[in-house]
């Protein structure tokens, strides 16, 4: 007795750890893995794979795997798929997303309840057909309601697919054992398997122990899939409020890196062909998060480009008026833009400049926004833009605009303060980081803006301090002048 008590403390023990290094997961791709590998800890596989196919049809669906590579895990989906009918699944008219893969490839089509509970008449098996004539049970019955399928033998089963038989040699499996990840909430989400290198199977401890741990992974993995979607979402809706792509204007050159937090910020950017030949360029960011914020950044975005299109040509009045719009709309808000009205080239259109210094002129307004930075082969500086408050900030915002004149072969390079934020570091030593990155540029990113927004992006933010689950978001946009 005191050795089955000791036993069973372990066992409890180890799926008390294993579910504790899954709930600190937060990430879908990483909680799959977790799964994978927790799973061949307790049934001792080595390899494994999880298809995730959410019954509701929402997605998102994917295959990850377990000391399998792409490569293998494309030769198990060659696997002949057999479908189950709708009324197996308790998704109406769903066929491709409700049968589980079982260990070979395919989809489990006779472990599959209906919504009443009734037994799928494919696991009801007459006696005789249950066994083999050794009279082991047939590793292509269900073992019990939970969706439980074994293949024992894949290379000696009875009645095996030889398609299986193939991929079973070519990747060296020689059992599989499968499990459908079902959660209360959301059905059926998908299969796990995990693989054996010769034939066996789990024993009852093993399968015990998984019952235990699959219970508690299964509602985890549907949380995370409910924050993954909500965060597809958040993002998605950003991006339709963002240009679907930049502008095409003789002599310019542009490119833009976006990043999304996962709770959705309102960093946002804007680059639009104004009259006569001109361009306007801008960049901000709304206080708050969430969708909330997004929504506030779209009609803030709208609006500036309204004004933008209005009176362009005084980029002070351009965010005055946005201002005073955000006043009477948008009272517990503020935010930070920048706007740039970029005059037509000369013979395109635009004003040969009389005694100037040369180049295009630019005319520049910030409210409370990071100062941009000109990057050419004779100068790497920031614009001295006048420093302002963000708007909506004081009683009645205003400040002066600056010009510019960017020579033939210059960039101008706008960001929002997500940039210097993902650094951790002070304000200063951001921007230094950032005058840095692209002074340090070489001669062929300088000459094209998607190879030097790319590159400053990773100079400034490296170690995947750039990947788009960051905490800030982070627009990063570069207009190259020719």
């Amino acid at each position: 007795m005191q050795d089955r008590l000791a036993s069973w403390v372990c066992d409890l023990s180890l799926v008390h750890e294993l579910t504790e290094r899954l709930a600190r997961t937060t990430a879908l791709d990483d909680t799959l893995h977790e799964v994978l590998r927790a799973g061949a800890t307790l049934v001792g596989a080595r390899r494994g794979m999880v298809a995730l196919e959410p019954a509701d049809g929402l997605g998102p669906e994917r295959t990850v795997g377990l000391g399998l590579g792409h490569a293998d895990l494309g030769t198990i989906e060659t696997v002949p798929v057999p479908r189950t009918s709708a009324s197996d699944t308790g998704v109406p008219g769903d066929a491709s997303g409700s049968g589980a893969r079982d260990g070979s490839g395919a989809r489990d089509d006779c472990a599959a309840r209906d919504e009443s509970g009734a037994r799928d008449d494919c696991a009801a098996r007459d006696g005789s057909e249950a066994r083999d004539g050794s009279g082991a049970e047939d590793a292509w019955q269900a073992r019990d309601a939970d969706g439980e399928r074994v293949h024992a033998d894949l290379l000696h089963e009875p009645g095996l697919d030889r398609r299986h038989r193939e991929v079973a040699v070519q990747l060296g499996l020689g059992a599989s054992y499968a499990l459908r990840l079902t959660a209360q909430s959301h059905g059926r989400l998908g299969t796990a398997v995990w693989f054996y290198d010769e034939p066996a199977e789990p024993d009852d401890r093993q399968r015990r122990l998984m019952g235990l741990y699959l219970r508690f992974a299964a509602e985890h993995t549907a949380r995370v899939l409910d924050l993954r979607r909500a965060r597809d979402t958040t993002a998605a809706l950003a991006a339709e409020l963002l240009p679907e792509r930049l502008p095409r204007v003789p002599g310019v050159r542009a490119a833009v890196r976006h990043r999304t937090s996962p709770r959705g910020g309102g960093d946002w950017y804007d680059a639009l062909p104004l009259p006569e030949g001109a361009l306007g360029l801008a960049v901000g960011g709304v206080t708050g998060r969430g969708p909330g914020a997004v929504a506030a950044m779209g009609r803030l975005r709208a609006s500036l480009r309204a004004y933008a299109v209005m009176e362009g040509e005084d980029p002070v009045a351009v965010l005055s008026d946005l201002e005073l719009l955000m006043r009477l709309t948008e009272p517990a808000r503020s935010a930070t833009a920048l706007f740039a009205y970029v005059e037509a080239a000369a013979g395109n259109g635009g004003p040969r400049p009389a005694g100037g210094p040369g180049g295009r002129k630019l005319i520049l307004a910030g409210a409370g926004h990071c100062p941009p930075l000109v990057v050419g082969d004779r100068r790497c500086e920031y614009v001295e833009t006048s420093l302002s408050a963000p708007l909506n900030m004081l009683s009645c915002w205003e400040a002066p605009s600056v010009e510019l004149y960017a020579r033939p072969g210059e960039t101008l390079v706008l960001y929002t303060d997500g940039l210097l934020h993902r650094t951790g570091e002070s304000a200063d030593r951001a921007l230094a980081r950032l005058h840095a990155a692209a002074q340090s540029a070489p001669r062929p990113a300088r000459d094209d803006p998607d190879r030097l927004v790319d590159h400053i992006l990773h100079a400034v933010l490296p170690d995947g301090l750039d990947r788009s689950e960051g905490v800030e978001d982070v627009v990063l946009l570069a207009v190259r002048f020719d």
